[in-house]
């Protein structure tokens, strides 16, 4: 029976990838006096990387002028997203970044009937806090019933680590959870720690095929391309009704392999 919710934050609840991080990441650059600028398609590539700090140390290693040394390389990492950080948080304040289409009303179909939320994200617990403060209220963690931020699972997606400590921290078997995802790091992360996944494909996966998820949409207020084991199960949006239809179909024999 299907108990939790686990959700993704950037591109998932919101399209803060496209629209927020990397504008904060250019913004950074300008501040610490870099001439580097990410393109929507540079940043789109640089995703296959999990995590703001991870993402900066692989691009250094295609910018000429970036510092020679590891430690120097640390560094200039650490000051960048911190000031990426912090510009992120400004944007959320001015509303620049909303929750995506039927986030706000399957989080609340859930938690009418019982159904626990739970945050499975490597973003760091400052731009959690930004982003849902803004968008849910000061008490935004009381809706949760387990917050696993970046600094608490330190690998990063595609490892299942996030996914593994949300299900600890819920006391809940992977077969009682379902993850809402929308990246292909996310979608493996998810299925390695044996979790059925829909897929909400964000701006920079929106061609992405997702072959392994339960079912994947452009997002929860449209219909849903069901995995093939489900097919028949459609509906004009995703509820918390069709979700635990094909929670239950994907979990009967032979499925479950």
């Amino acid at each position: 029976m299907l108990a939790a919710l686990l959700w993704d934050v950037d591109g998932t609840m919101a399209e803060t990838e496209r629209d927020g991080h990397l504008v904060a990441f250019n913004e950074a650059f300008e501040a610490l006096g870099l001439p580097w600028r990410w393109s929507v398609e540079r940043y789109t590539e640089l995703l296959r990387v999990t995590g703001g700090r991870e993402r900066l140390l692989h691009d250094m290693t295609t910018q000429a002028d970036a510092p020679a040394g590891a430690a120097e390389r640390d560094r200039l990492a650490a000051a960048l997203h911190a000031e990426k950080n912090r510009r992120y948080g400004q944007l959320v304040e001015r509303g620049a970044i909303a929750l995506r289409p039927g986030v706000l009303r399957l989080m609340n179909e859930a938690t009418a009937s019982g159904v626990q939320l739970a945050i499975a994200t490597t973003t760091s617990r400052v731009n959690l806090e930004a982003l849902l403060g803004a968008q849910l209220g000061t008490n935004w963690p009381t809706r949760f019933a387990a917050i696993v931020c970046g600094e608490d699972a330190p690998v990063k997606k595609p490892d299942p680590q996030v996914y593994l400590r949300c299900l600890d921290a819920l006391q809940l078997d992977a077969d009682e959870t379902l993850a809402i995802e929308d990246s292909p790091n996310g979608l493996a992360a998810a299925r390695a720690a044996g979790i059925a996944t829909l897929v909400t494909r964000s701006l920079n996966f929106a061609s992405h095929a997702f072959e392994g998820a339960l079912a994947v949409c452009d997002d929860l207020d449209h219909p849903a391309a069901p995995s093939p084991h489900l097919k028949g199960a459609r509906a004009a949006r995703i509820d918390l009704a069709l979700l635990r239809h094909w929670h239950a179909t994907w979990w009967q024999e032979p499925l479950r392999a």
